[in-house]
């Protein structure tokens, strides 16, 4: 299968939102190493504030009916005992990459209690790294107590998990395609380096934005602190949350109190309602 998703053409785009309200919860907002970073004794890695424990990038979004989570990192059994998860309706990729795949094993839990498979929505080419990654799974005949997954593509058309409406945002992070995705009023960006303009215009009239920004200096395949304010800015969004962070950013305290308006720092555990 091709590592390619298709560009949109559209210019202009009508979210269908049945619900009043969106949760948002930040299970997640470190980067591929997580805060601390093993073995190290940086001031950040070492500080005692809670908003500098950064677990891997994932979020849960919750409407009236539904319940999803973006992502299922190495922390996500964690991630849902810490939020207190008792039922989960699907998981959203946005890529393949360790961090945001390899606790999908847990979904265990969930099927056992719900007696219902996992509906999870991915790319082809995440797809392909899933069932390489978690090939027992996929077995016509299974031992009991193995992951019960369902896969569901995702192109560049919207979709619905259950009354959630999702629109996916193609993003690079380097060479690699990566998905945003847009809920309603409410868009979320995570390991990018570059957006295209027609994929840019998804993301415009949303109320809140979350973004990827690794640190401060400038990398090869993820927005810097100040490429992500660049973004914010020119959107207009007017409320802006940073994810995705290592331990490089400095101190949440720190940094955020230098943040201009309407531009935060996530931190694990915080929860908006769009």
């Amino acid at each position: 299968m091709t590592n390619e998703l298709p560009s949109s053409h559209h210019t202009s785009y009508i979210y269908r939102v049945s619900y009043s309200s969106l949760t948002i919860t930040f299970l997640g907002t470190g980067t591929s190493a997580g805060v601390p970073m093993i073995a190290c004794d940086c001031p950040v890695c070492t500080s005692p504030d809670k908003k500098d424990k950064r677990l891997r990038s994932s979020i849960m979004i919750q409407s009236e009916k539904t319940t999803l989570v973006v992502d299922s990192g190495p922390d996500f059994r964690y991630q849902m005992l810490r939020a207190g998860v008792k039922h989960l309706d699907a998981i959203i990729f946005t890529h393949s990459h360790k961090d945001h795949v390899a606790g999908l094993d847990d979904v265990r839990a969930f099927n056992f209690f719900s007696q219902l498979p996992m509906q999870v929505y991915a790319s082809d080419a995440t797809q392909e790294v899933i069932i390489r990654e978690f090939p027992y799974a996929f077995y016509e005949s299974k031992y009991p107590g193995l992951p019960d997954i369902k896969l569901n593509t995702i192109g560049m058309e919207s979709f619905m998990v259950g009354d959630i409406e999702v629109t996916p945002i193609l993003v690079w992070h380097l060479k690699m395609p990566v998905l945003g995705f847009r809920f309603g009023a409410f868009t979320y960006i995570t390991d990018a380096s570059r957006i295209e303009d027609a994929e840019m215009e998804k993301i415009r009239g949303s109320e809140v934005l979350v973004l990827n920004a690794l640190r401060k200096e400038k990398h090869i395949s993820h927005f810097s602190l100040d490429e992500s304010i660049e973004i914010a800015k020119k959107l207009q969004v007017p409320q802006c949350y940073l994810t995705h962070m290592s331990h490089q950013m400095g101190k949440h305290a720190e940094v955020e109190a230098e943040l201009p308006d309407g531009i935060h720092f996530a931190y694990d555990g915080l929860v908006i309602k769009v």
